[in-house]
């Protein structure tokens, strides 16, 4: 079990536990694949990892064709990735990822957080040094040997292979992505989900008051409509 697999196991909070906000940051991931590769599947090989995403997390197919749909009509908004990097109280350093179609609210919104809870709103690269970013896929456990597989995918850039309740997690650097989807499609191995996380390469322990005064500023972050997810080094 690596670090990836711990970091996963201890994490605190649960990204998209509500159904309507999960729904609403898919449809903002499906319109910025579509926007950046058109909406042909076949062509585009992010819009196939976001709809795998979606079907993973339920959304009816209706919900998922008027997003391609209204990504496919330039009238509609044009949202664009900003990753927002700061600190929370007691040194705590938080990575942000937005999804955003007015950066001059978004920004605004990010900042008031940070200062109305003891925190500081950074320059970009003020801490994300502090995390690798890292791509991961969930593929079905069925026929598969997960010793074998670990090491055919070792030259196609997978760092780590580990199983749960939920089938096989593969894990690797971010820019080994698109290398490792088109080899699992190759092999027709099925791909339940897939995605990107940044996992802190050091970490900070915080007393129980601490914590709380912590997790009140994410908390307050992640509910932001713009805020696709929230990273952070608090153990």
């Amino acid at each position: 079990m690596g670090r990836a697999f711990e970091f996963r196991k201890a994490r605190k909070m649960k990204r998209w536990s509500a159904i309507a906000k999960t729904f609403t940051r898919i449809g903002k991931d499906i319109a910025m694949s579509v926007r950046n590769g058109g909406p042909n599947l076949e062509t585009n090989s992010r819009l196939r990892a976001v709809i795998q995403n979606a079907k993973a997390a339920n959304m009816p197919k209706d919900n998922i064709e008027r997003a391609i749909k209204r990504a496919s009509d330039k009238s509609t908004e044009n949202y664009k990735e900003v990753l927002f990097e700061g600190y929370g109280p007691h040194g705590i350093a938080i990575l942000v990822e937005t999804a955003t179609d007015n950066n001059n609210r978004t920004v605004a919104n990010i900042r008031s957080y940070f200062n109305k809870y003891n925190g500081n709103l950074g320059t970009s690269g003020s801490v994300e040094f502090m995390f690798d970013h890292t791509c991961n896929f969930r593929i079905s456990p069925e026929c598969l040997d997960v010793e074998e597989l670990e090491l055919e995918l070792i030259d196609h850039g997978v760092d780590e292979v580990f199983t749960d309740d939920d089938g096989i997690l593969l894990y690797a650097s971010f820019e080994n992505f698109g290398a490792i989807q088109k080899e699992l499609e190759q092999r027709n191995i099925p791909i339940l989900s897939s995605g990107f996380e940044r996992i802190p390469t050091t970490t900070k322990s915080l007393s129980p008051e601490q914590t709380e005064e912590v997790e009140e500023l994410l908390k307050k972050i992640e509910g932001d409509d713009d805020v696709q997810s929230v990273y952070h080094t608090m153990v």
